[in-house]
């Protein structure tokens, strides 16, 4: 749609950045600007009804619309701005783990990302000038599985941007920027929305509202959400710089560096050259002094050498806390991202677990509003996403008690810690600069049976003979779990893994008739399908990624989650696929 042309309304204010983060120098980075278009409702003047409105355009926000559009369902997402990254403060999250880029693939933007950021897998700790322990994620049986990296650092504005092309490309979502959320109710039967826009104010009804606006929101105010707050006094200070003279394209952490009067570093390569370097800085630090440009290349000089030459892109001070509501979802309203939970930076948790939080509940949204699943089944996002918060909760607070122990047995905890990892490999564990985010676990969702909750890695296999969604593949070729779930359209996965009777094919095809549900026979490289729909899995990594040996089936979900798994094609099939539907 053409941009309007229609003067600012007197009511409308710029947006002054309310994220926590603050820019105080360097050259910045050059941001998108997408059109303000008068919404129809202010055209009309009708109040409209949507199944889905999102409000907040971050990678939270803007990853569920992906999602959402990919499923074919309408929604509607209000940003404040018109732009991505956050005024003033563009750089934020940097670090994307493997199941944020398999959710990236199976929404069509991995590409653009690996192309544009850089992938990395080793690590290394220093306390002092000794270098403590280091890693390879490659060789670590969580990560070596799946066709995406273990990491890839790219700065988040980049993937907000590639997921605003992917929605504009599939359609279904209203991307309305500029429109600012100013109030809003809800009933039994839907929400309303008051929306402020340069053009005038109007209200917009839905069915689900999706609060992606971050920490600072005032829907937990407008819904009475409770949550468990704690503020911690570590003071950081952001330095986005390219270098004349590369350092090593590897995670490099300090816990006692001698360039920083013995405080925490961490130094990352991102796209484009640059590298963020995080000093920690005294408690008592004031961020106006030490994100001073000056200041700053006296940092770097110190930790690089005195010819250092350096560009400075950005420069900014921050402090964290930790919050987490009691509820993920009240009334019609699902909180989402920094809204739902906020973490420390350490470990890749913040932003990765928003993109998870999206996934999680935007296939749970498609089946509702299809009809193939009862309202029940939208319970289960809190079940499953506030045990993942908290749990992200509980082990950054961790990390933030070792990098800024207190006075007595933390700190001597501590010292032992890095004494002893020194010399002993089993010591190394003790060392906590970070637990590196993985897929959380869901143990107590309402939807999965006892074998399920666990993610399933996109691995590799083979198509067999062009037949399971291979869009016309050579026999042969390479396929991965992502290529299944898209075939599958939004419906549960069943994978059967060795042969498959008569008897349990006629039940899979009755299931397919009536159930939202598709079937795959996986077979070995010697073995016989049975079904028309199979693929070959010759290393075994498909079997592998389901959890499962021999004989068996694993029920996977859209969002690449077991719901459950067992051996014959039976009764415990059907439950299993009732449950996950919240008919159960």
């Amino acid at each position: 749609m053409p941009e309007t042309n229609t003067p600012t309304h007197p009511a409308w204010r710029e947006i002054v950045p309310t994220h926590g983060y603050e820019f105080t120098g360097g050259a910045g980075y050059a941001l998108p600007e997408y059109p303000f278009v008068v919404p129809p409702e202010l055209q009309s003047g009708a109040v409209v009804r949507h199944p889905v409105v999102i409000v907040g355009g971050g990678i939270t926000g803007l990853t569920l619309a992906c999602a959402l559009a990919r499923l074919g369902v309408d929604a509607v997402l209000l940003d404040e701005d018109n732009t991505v990254g956050v005024k003033g403060a563009s750089s934020r999250g940097i670090c994307y783990t493997q199941k944020s880029l398999e959710i990236f693939h199976r929404l069509g933007i991995y590409e653009r990302i690996a192309k544009k950021g850089v992938q990395w897998s080793v690590g290394r700790t220093f306390a002092g000038h000794d270098e403590v322990y280091s890693f390879d994620l490659r060789q670590q049986s969580n990560f070596n599985l799946s066709t995406q990296p273990p990491f890839i650092n790219i700065q988040q504005f980049y993937i907000e941007g590639f997921l605003v092309e992917r929605i504009y490309e599939l359609g279904h979502v209203d991307l309305r920027w500029k429109n600012r959320v100013t109030a809003f109710t809800q009933n039994d039967e839907f929400a309303t929305l008051t929306v402020e826009t340069p053009a005038g104010s109007y209200r917009i009804e839905a069915d689900h509202v999706i609060d992606a606006t971050g920490c600072n929101t005032p829907f937990h105010q407008w819904c009475a959400a409770t949550l468990q707050t704690k503020r911690g006094d570590d003071r950081w200070c952001i330095a986005d710089v390219r270098f004349t003279k590369h350092p090593p394209a590897e995670r490099h952490t300090w816990i006692e560096a001698p360039f920083n009067e013995n405080r925490a570093v961490w130094q990352h390569l991102m796209a484009d050259d640059v590298w963020r370097i995080d000093y920690q800085m005294a408690p008592n630090a004031d961020p106006s002094y030490v994100s001073r440009e000056d200041v700053v290349r006296e940092r770097l000089a110190h930790q690089f050498g005195p010819d250092v030459g350096v560009d400075i892109v950005w420069v900014g001070p921050y402090a964290y806390r930790s919050q987490c509501v009691d509820r993920m979802r009240v009334g019609r309203v699902f909180f989402m991202g920094d809204t739902a939970k906020v973490v420390s930076p350490f470990g890749a948790r913040g932003g990765n677990t928003g993109v998870a939080d999206a996934d999680n509940l935007a296939w749970k949204l498609a089946a509702v509003l299809r009809g193939q699943a009862t309202p029940a089944l939208l319970d289960s996002y809190h079940d499953e996403r506030h045990e993942a918060a908290r749990q992200n909760v509980l082990v950054t607070n961790r990390t933030a008690r070792f990098l800024r122990p207190a006075d007595g047995v933390e700190r001597l905890f501590r010292s032992a810690a890095i004494s002893l990892a020194k010399q002993y490999v089993f010591a190394r564990s003790l060392i906590n600069t970070g637990r590196m985010a993985v897929a959380n676990s869901y143990t107590r969702s309402s939807i999965c049976g006892p074998t399920g909750g666990l993610s399933v890695q996109n691995v590799a296999f083979n198509w067999a003979d062009g037949e399971a969604g291979s869009n016309g593949t050579r026999p042969g070729s390479q396929g991965v779990v992502n290529d299944l779930l898209t075939w599958a359209q939004g419906h549960l996965l069943v994978l059967v893994f060795g042969d498959v009777s008569a008897a349990a094919s006629q039940r899979l095809r009755q299931l397919g008739n009536g159930t939202p549900v598709r079937s795959v026979q996986v077979v070995g490289t010697d073995g016989q399908p049975q079904a028309r729909e199979h693929v070959r899995d010759p290393k075994g990594h498909l079997q592998g990624a389901c959890h499962v040996f021999g004989h068996a089936w694993a029920l996977v979900r859209p969002d690449g989650y077991l719901a459950a798994t067992g051996e014959a094609v039976d009764d415990q099939l059907v439950h299993a696929i009732e449950k996950c539907l919240g008919h159960v």
